[in-house]
Parts: C-alpha cells; sequence; structure tokens
C-alpha cells in the first residue's frame, strides 16, 4: 500500500476552509478514481503544544504507480487546481508505501 498525506497549515479563514472542503472538495474527492480510501480531519492536535498543522487529508492506494496515475488524472488535476480555492495557508504533501507492522 501507498499513502498520500496532505497537511494543511492554519488558513486565514478556518471557517470557509472547513465549509469549503465539505461543500466542493470532498464531494470531488468522494468520486475520484484511485484512493482505496481516505479520511481527512480539521482537529489536528499535538501531544505536547500546540499543533503544527490545520487540517490533514490521507488517501491510500494500492502502490505509488495507483497513486501516481490518480494525481495526474483529469480528475486528480482538478482536485489539486480547486485547493488554492480553500487553502490559505501553506500545504505539505508527502508519500510513502506503507510497512505492515506485523511479524
Amino acid at each position: 500500500m501507498h499513502k498520500l498525506v496532505v497537511l494543511y497549515f492554519e488558513p486565514a479563514d478556518p471557517d470557509h476552509f472547513r465549509d469549503y472542503c465539505v461543500t466542493n472538495h470532498l464531494p470531488l474527492v468522494k468520486n475520484w478514481p484511485g484512493p482505496l480510501a481516505w479520511r481527512y480531519s480539521f482537529d489536528v492536535a499535538a501531544t505536547e503544544g500546540e499543533a503544527p498543522y490545520f487540517a490533514v487529508f490521507e488517501a491510500d492506494f494500492a502502490d505509488a504507480a495507483a497513486m501516481d496515475a490518480a494525481l495526474t488524472s483529469p480528475h486528480g488535476e482538478r482536485l489539486a487546481a480547486g485547493v488554492a480555492n480553500y487553502a490559505t495557508g501553506d500545504v505539505v504533501i508527502i508519500n510513502y508505501p506503507v510497512q505492515d507492522g506485523t511479524g
């Protein structure tokens, strides 16, 4: 499995971020071909002090090739272009192969 993680810094307008994300962006994610599963949260907390991030999104893909195909698809490009409509703070995007923690 391969994971994509998007970390959002505090936006200029947190209420607009949440509303636009839930009303416009996540419905597009729901129809995005490629991810095996996806999840998000606006309740990012640190174990100590303040969390450096406002929100997080993660998606699971079968492998890196499946993630790349999803990201470069017309649907993936439309999703990426839409981020500017709600995320006015910086965004960090990381991806990695997931290692099984058993045995």
